[in-house]
């Protein structure tokens, strides 16, 4: 079984629990025919940070590391409609312009500490763009080499099942 088709049985599992385009995404499925909006480099920059804000680097590589900010853009350009990638990017620039207004800096100028506090704002006052921005962001490290070998561990060609395995302390969740 490969990554895909381990995906695509973990999601029916799971059923609604994700949106339809960002398993389209995880399936490397184009569903959004029409125009997309494009992307400059801040905003790649600006949504790498921003990534690396929600999973940073401790003993295991962040987001930025993983290209989680490439994840998240190929995702919205295949399978998210113009209208709703339009109102991603204008929530990626909210996060950007009111931490000029309230710190004086841009996003990614700001240190650690004022980047998790911002990023705690817009859970409140644009909870669905952060929702959106945390679900891509994770999707988007765990689906990739690092977040699946760094992160938790992997086994590329399984073994025989053995149901009960005694868990090691400090040990890493399996990926599949």
């Amino acid at each position: 079984m490969n990554r895909r088709e381990a995906i695509q049985r973990i999601t029916a599992i799971l059923g609604g629990a994700l949106s339809a385009q960002l398993t389209a995404g995880l399936l490397g499925q184009v569903i959004n025919a029409g125009s997309s909006v494009s992307v400059t480099p801040g905003q790649q920059a600006l949504l790498a940070e921003v990534a690396d804000t929600i999973i940073p680097t401790t003993d295991t590589p962040g987001a930025k590391a993983a290209g989680a900010e490439q994840f998240i853009i190929r995702v919205m350009r295949d399978c998210y409609p113009m209208n709703e990638q339009v109102e991603f990017y204008a929530g990626l620039n909210r996060l950007d312009t009111d931490s000029k207004s309230l710190r004086g800096k841009t996003f990614c100028e700001l240190d650690a500490a004022s980047r998790g506090e911002m990023l705690k704002r817009a859970t409140v006052g644009d909870r669905q763009f952060f929702l959106l921005l945390k679900h891509l962001t994770i999707a988007g490290y765990f689906t990739s080499e690092i977040g699946a070998s760094k992160a938790l561990e992997y086994l590329p060609i399984p073994g025989r099942f053995e149901g009960d395995i005694p868990w090691k302390p400090g040990q890493k969740a399996w990926a599949i």
